[in-house]
């Protein structure tokens, strides 16, 4: 190894593919103070009501419910819509893993479904293949790749035909319209996620949305132990601890102030990287459809010639900057290795040519333009 090498790239500014941000106004703090001030930490209180009210009221949702994770949310959309041991739920191969896990969590069996290169998310004839091959889908779970909203209005004619229950996974995609509408209020569950990393963050925590009130209602018990009405502590079903903590929700209700002045900055690098690295040859940026508004949370390329994903990965890495591979499709985990995948490997191309690039909010013009001069110097 070259010791003079590492310790120069270590000496260097450190740029983050995307780290939290918090607010310049301080709106977090006033939240979490009241909290303080009135002893209000744990387990709920009026941050935890307020979050789910002001993240509702934003994207047009009737019901939502903070959850400790949006793992958890897709959990209790799956547990909501009576998915159960050996039922078939479909899910969209190109994705994180937290997408799928909770369906095993109900003794479930996935089926991966591919993307398309229009949107990279689920791709409708693939996914109308695969609802012809397994006429008992009990639910299928379509994701919001990257901020990019996946093409619902066939998604959505599918699983109305098929009479089948449609979560969304709007984890990467808080902001995100498609024709006008914010993702996660399609299906009848949308899940969204708040980890360090996405476009706001509670440092960790999530929320399901819905328009049915029984069925929120019914997930805020599960979610609370599914403690029964009684003076006693009494309980007739299995529940869970996935509620958000007061300070959590305190750091969203702040953040969520500050939503649009991120998907701003998202977009923003995204057009910085387009105009300065839009002109190298073999370089594809993902794709913006007209009917899709995205909240552009992480800036991806994918690469067809001499110029490796790995290449630029390196090439940033030895100078400090963070970037990532796209998402491992599901299938080829090896955990899932054994489960059915439909489609023709769409999903494993992208991963295989795509990167995604810094695209923290934080950056400045000096760093957008010292990633790019890394990239390009690869060209030459």
């Amino acid at each position: 190894m070259d010791i003079s090498r590492k310790n120069n790239s270590t000496t260097k500014k450190r740029i983050y593919l995307s780290s939290p941000h918090m607010s310049d106004e301080g709106y977090e703090i006033q939240y979490i103070k009241e909290a303080f001030d009135t002893n209000w930490i744990a387990p709920l209180g009026a941050n935890v009501d307020g979050f789910e009210r002001e993240l509702a009221d934003r994207i047009g949702a009737k019901y939502a419910i903070a959850l400790s994770s949006g793992t958890a949310a897709i959990h209790m959309a799956l547990k909501a819509a009576g998915v159960g041991e050996g039922d078939i739920v479909l899910c969209q191969d190109l994705t994180f893993a937290a997408t799928v896990n909770p369906v095993i969590y109900q003794n479930a069996i996935p089926v991966f479904i591919d993307s398309n290169y229009e949107t990279w998310n689920i791709d409708p004839n693939a996914l109308e293949e695969a609802l012809k091959k397994y006429p008992n889908v009990k639910a299928v779970i379509i994701v919001h790749l990257y901020g990019l909203s996946a093409d619902m209005d066939p998604i959505i004619d599918l699983c109305s035909k098929y009479n089948v229950t449609l979560i969304e996974d709007a984890a990467e995609s808080l902001g995100t319209t498609y024709k006008g509408k914010y993702t996660g209020t399609f299906g009848d569950y949308g899940a969204f996620s708040f980890n360090g990393n996405k476009i706001i963050t509670t440092s960790g925590g999530g929320m399901l949305v819905s328009d049915d009130e029984e069925r929120i209602a019914k997930v805020r018990f599960w979610a609370t132990q599914a403690r029964d009405k009684a003076r006693h502590y009494q309980h007739s079903e299995i529940g869970y601890n996935y509620r958000m903590s007061n300070i959590v929700a305190g750091i969203g209700r702040g953040q969520l102030k500050v939503l649009d002045q991120r998907i701003a900055k998202k977009k923003y690098v995204f057009e910085f990287y387009k105009r300065e690295l839009g002109q190298l040859e073999d370089i594809n940026f993902m794709p913006i459809n007209e009917w899709n508004e995205p909240n552009y949370w992480l800036s991806c390329i994918t690469l067809s010639g001499k110029v490796k994903p790995l290449d630029i990965m390196e090439a940033l890495e030895k100078e400090n900057i963070e970037s990532r591979p796209v998402w491992k499709p599901m299938h080829m985990q090896p955990v899932y290795k054994g489960y059915d995948f439909i489609g023709s490997g769409i999903s494993e191309k992208l991963f295989e040519n795509g990167v995604c690039l810094p695209s923290d909010t934080k950056m400045t013009d000096e760093d957008l333009y010292r990633v790019c001069g890394i990239i390009k110097g690869l060209w030459k």
